[in-house]
């Protein structure tokens, strides 16, 4: 199993250790587990022990202890962060590392399981406990043997993400603006890993923000669980166009990306404001799950088919090139070929330039898990392939489209297999979810750096990526 071990080697530097040397306090690892929302947690929990003195190895056979900050979210991220956790207790046995510290959605969710099926585990800290990491390092390194169980409830107001130890790029980061769920969505356990949402307020976004762009930050990727219902718990109403509006101001920053709309609260100021926004890019992720109306309600995502429409036809006439990323979920309970069908035609006529599918997967303690009807997982299977195989005939007539056109390419990374070449994405490709763009043909001595943004001519397309040149 390749674990994703956090190496701060191409991240934002990490916070100078305390006076008395790099190892006064000791030595961890982190494997960083789930959703880009997840990811600020670790980022978090990163900060605080690097601010305390604790330092940060890409090598788990180096640290004195491994973080897990695991995922909860369906089958395969919770046995990807099941056996993230096997591994670490085996390096432990094994005496490579001292101590195994879960975190995260799955310890939240299945806190007794978890110690019940795996009592060698250290300590287990839920998803609002984050902020007693340190604690737990401290109680860890001075060698207390008791298991720790650390879990807070929901919090009134969202923790503060200002203490941070980047694990991205320097150049872009994610920005989660409020956390848990109102949703009621009969397939999803957010809620109950979560909570109920609720928004940190504009100026602590807008703050976080800045620190962001000041410390190098290219790119901020805006998340939530429910991004379109932004400020209503704080101010009685939506805030997302207000928000926006202050994060497009701020001159330290090249790109605003969003993330993780809901079809609801999508109003003519919101359109307007990202219409009309310098910042904010044409690119909008904004999951559907599906396009049968029988399903919408089985679902219980209060929208219809005819709505969707509605919505993402008024976004494409005021948002000039604007490209749409969604997800959809095959398979679920009572889904039969005719409302599969559905969902191919609606994919087929929207033409979304990014598209997933996710297979039904049964969560306990939800609504969906005591639906009727299951569909059998070939099925499922069969299902997510279909409407892939539509969506890939889509996005690489798209991409093919672009041959010819202009478009500025922010630089993620060097390629390593071949001389010359670098890796990044234009404005219509979020990072680490859609394609790429391998940028050659650059003069020897004008190589660009990691985070700049290069005009590129779009020259030839490979599936779902691109290959572009400099124009200068």
């Amino acid at each position: 199993m390749q674990l994703p071990v956090v190496n701060l080697s191409d991240s934002a530097p990490a916070p100078a250790p305390q006076e008395g040397g790099a190892d006064a306090r000791g030595s961890y690892a982190v494997v960083s587990l789930g959703c880009p929302k997840n990811l600020v947690d670790t980022e978090q929990m990163l900060g605080r022990l690097d601010q305390d003195g604790y330092r940060m190895v890409g090598d788990v056979n180096a640290a004195d202890f491994v973080v897990v900050n695991t995922c909860g979210f369906i089958d395969s991220a919770r046995e990807e962060s099941l056996g993230a956790i096997d591994e670490m207790l085996d390096l432990k046995r094994q005496g490579k590392i001292r101590g195994v510290v879960v975190t995260g959605c799955l310890a939240e969710r299945q806190r007794g399981k978890l110690l019940e099926a795996r009592p060698e585990i250290d300590a287990m800290v839920g998803v609002f406990g984050r902020n007693d990491i340190v604690d737990v390092a401290h109680r860890l390194k001075s060698g207390i043997q008791e298991q720790q169980r650390v879990f807070r409830p929901a919090p009134i107001r969202p923790l503060s993400d200002a203490v941070r130890s980047a694990v991205t790029p320097r150049h872009f980061a994610y920005l989660k603006i409020s956390e848990g769920c109102d949703r009621l969505c009969t397939f999803c356990a957010i809620p109950k890993m979560r909570g109920k949402h609720y928004s940190k307020p504009i100026e602590q976004v807008v703050d976080e923000a800045k620190r962001l762009g000041d410390s190098g930050v290219r790119e901020v990727v805006i998340v939530a669980q429910d991004t379109t219902y932004y400020g209503k718990d704080l101010y009685g109403t939506p805030k997302l166009t207000e928000l926006l509006t202050e994060l497009d101001k701020i001159d330290s920053i090249d790109w605003i990306r969003l993330m993780y709309f809901y079809p609801m609260y999508i109003d003519d100021r919101l359109v307007e404001t990202l219409a009309g926004a310098e910042r904010i890019l044409p690119y909008i992720d904004m999951p559907l799950q599906h396009a049968s109306d029988a399903m919408l309600k089985r679902m219980s995502r209060k929208t219809t088919r005819s709505l969707q429409e509605e919505i993402v036809g008024r976004l494409r006439e005021q948002i000039k090139s604007l490209v749409m990323r969604t997800t959809m979920i095959t398979g679920f309970p009572g889904e039969t070929e005719d409302d599969f069908e559905q969902l191919v035609d609606f994919v087929a006529e929207q033409h979304f330039e990014h598209l997933g599918v996710f297979t039904y997967s049964v969560e306990e303690d939800t609504p969906a898990a005591k639906l009727p009807h299951r569909v059998p997982a070939k099925i499922a299977e069969r299902r997510m392939s279909e409407l892939m195989a539509v969506q890939q005939q889509i996005a690489f007539q798209w991409n093919a489209d672009r041959v010819g056109s202009l478009d500025d390419v922010i630089i993620d990374s060097k390629f390593e297999e071949q001389e010359g070449v670098w890796i990044g994405r234009t404005r219509s490709e979020a990072p680490e979810i859609d394609g790429v763009v391998y940028v050659s043909g650059i003069e020897s001595g004008s190589e660009p750096q990691v985070g700049d943004i290069v005009e590129c001519e779009i020259v030839a397309s490979q599936g779902y990526d691109l290959v572009a040149a400099p124009t200068a």
